[in-house]
This record gives C-alpha cells, sequence and structure tokens, in this order.
C-alpha cells in the first residue's frame, strides 16, 4: 500500500517489518512503531533490535552511507549505537532498504541540551572514515525533497526552489571558507539515546557528512525560535563551549536549517492531514517573515 504522494502507509511497513523479521529469524512480538516520517523506525524489544525502513524506492546511496557509518562506529568508539551483528547491511525488501540496530531501552535521566553538546565534542573530534562521505550539501538535499514530493503544490514547489536558489551562492561560499570535519548533520535531542551505563549516543545519520562544525550547533536554537524557548540553546552552548548565535553565519545557518525544517516535510504532505497543515503554517510563516508563528514537530501529527 502506498499513500498518494508515494509514499509507503504504516501498514504497508509493518507488512515489510514483519518479511524482514521472517527473513533474519528475528523475533517481531510486541513490536511498535518509534517514529513515521522519512523512515518507519520500529522497536522489536524481545529480539533486542530496532529496524529501521526507507519510505521511499529513491535515496538508497543514503542508506548504503548509514550501513557503512554503522559498521565503522565501534572501529572507532564513537559515541553512537551500533548496528546489529552479524546481518549483513541494508537488508532489502524489493526496493524498501532498512537498517538493523541494537535496541537501546531508555533509561534516566532524560536527555537534554548539556548532552548533546558533550556528545557532539567527542563526535567533533573523530578523523573521518576511511570511505568517501558526501560533503555538506543542504540546498541539494532541500532540492532532493522538494523534487521527492509528489503531492507537493506547484506554486509551493516553484517558491521553495527560488528560496534554494537564492540561499546556494551564500551557503557554498561559506562552505569553501571554513575548516569541516566529521558533521552528523541533524543534531538535536531527538536523536539522543542514554543507555544503561549512562551513556549517550547518537542516533539517525542519514545526514551524516564532512561540513563545518557550526552546523550541528544550529538545531537547538533555531528550534526555540521555532517550536519556543526550553533552555535547551544555552545549556548546548556551555557544554560544547561555544555559542552559535555569536557566530557571524549564524544566520544564514538558521536559515538553511528552517528550509530543512520545511522541505523535510514535502515529501510527507499525503501521510496525514495534520503534516499538510503543518507544512503551509512553516512555509506561510517563512513567506510573511513572521517569527511569532509557533511550528509543531512533524513527528507528533501521525
Amino acid at each position: 500500500m502506498i499513500a498518494d504522494g508515494g509514499r509507503f502507509t504504516e501498514s504497508a511497513m509493518r507488512e515489510t517489518l514483519d518479511r524482514i523479521a521472517e527473513r533474519l529469524h528475528v523475533d517481531a512480538t510486541g513490536a511498535h512503531l518509534l517514529r513515521l516520517t522519512n523512515n518507519a523506525v520500529f522497536a522489536l524489544p524481545y529480539a533486542d533490535l530496532v529496524v529501521r525502513i526507507t519510505r521511499t524506492h529513491r535515496l538508497h546511496a543514503r542508506v548504503h552511507k548509514v550501513a557503512k557509518l554503522g559498521a565503522w562506529f565501534p572501529t572507532v568508539d564513537a559515541p553512537t549505537i551500533r548496528l546489529a551483528e552479524d546481518i549483513e547491511q541494508p537488508v532489502a525488501d524489493g526496493h524498501l532498504l532498512a537498517t538493523i540496530w541494537q535496541y537501546v531501552r531508555p533509561s534516566p535521566p532524560a536527555i537534554d541540551a548539556t548532552d548533546l553538546g558533550n556528545v557532539l565534542r567527542t563526535f567533533h573530534r573523530l578523523d573521518p572514515p576511511p570511505f568517501d562521505l558526501p560533503r555538506w550539501d543542504p540546498i541539494g538535499d532541500a532540492r532532493a525533497r522538494i523534487w521527492d514530493a509528489e503531492a507537493l503544490d506547484d506554486a509551493d514547489r516553484e517558491y521553495l526552489l527560488a528560496w534554494c536558489d537564492r540561499l546556494a551562492p551564500s551557503l557554498d561560499a561559506f562552505a569553501v571558507s571554513t575548516k569541516t570535519g566529521l558533521l552528523h548533520g541533524d543534531a538535536h535531542e531527538g536523536n539522543l539515546l542514554r543507555d544503561g551505563s549512562g551513556k549517550v549516543l547518537l542516533c539517525d545519520f542519514d545526514a551524516t557528512c564532512i561540513g563545518p562544525f557550526q552546523v550541528d550547533l544550529v538545531p537547538p536554537p533555531t528550534n526555540e525560535a521555532r517550536f519556543g524557548p526550553t533552555g535547551g540553546h544555552a545549556k548546548l552552548a556551555d557544554a560544547y563551549g561555544y555559542d552559535i548565535t555569536t557566530d557571524p553565519a549564524w544566520p544564514l545557518l538558521r536559515e538553511a536549517r528552517e528550509l530543512k525544517m520545511i522541505a523535510a516535510g514535502a515529501p510527507l504532505l499525503a501521510s496525514a492531514p495534520g503534516v499538510a497543515a503543518e507544512f503551509q503554517l512553516r512555509l506561510n510563516s517563512i513567506r510573511h517573515n513572521d517569527a511569532a508563528v509557533r511550528w509543531t514537530a512533524f513527528g507528533d501529527l501521525y
């Protein structure tokens, strides 16, 4: 089953999960959905696994990259979740691809932006892996998502692509003038887990690339500006030792992040009425330069 706009429904994703579990001889009893956005992420607690299935026939290169990163992380003791052992990755089900990870049972205390700052300092000190990673390319990523959005209105598509064209030269100039290294690419508290030993681990490596460290510090203050204040930005700046909002590139990087936050919803427009309404709210707030409008996370609208 495919929803309008080319996205696979939750029930279709569960059928894919069942086939993968059967082929791998793992116990899918009690499997429950953790996230349904550009990927369907299921926890299989009895098997101590998490299955992450892409919801598009496209972007296969991204899944292969994530699998290679997952195999490399243990060799450098990266502060990340770990791929399941003894499974050749990624796993295919027809034209869909999945990666299988070790399940991390959430443990107290709750994650906050201090944890994010600490784990990013460790992650950013790692040397890049011994294989090619894509360069940070927020405009290329946004354009790919816009063109992947079959349910996107033509006028909205035109507006978003024009926004990409306007931002691209400034972002290119910033990227070539700045030192680069290993970048998570989507660093926020929602992409952290705390294991039973208290160690904080990064997850979700779809956007991991080589780029300027500043990019990983942008999500918390941007989230506060758009979702409402939480105090997270101050905690992040203190823990990491750098306040991104004092960087000359901050306005540019915030705008690039906002473009990503809107473009990420474009392929999901047919997946839930609330997602389509939120997408329009976000886009209209940019069109009208209305910073007072509060956004809602797409993942909360299913």
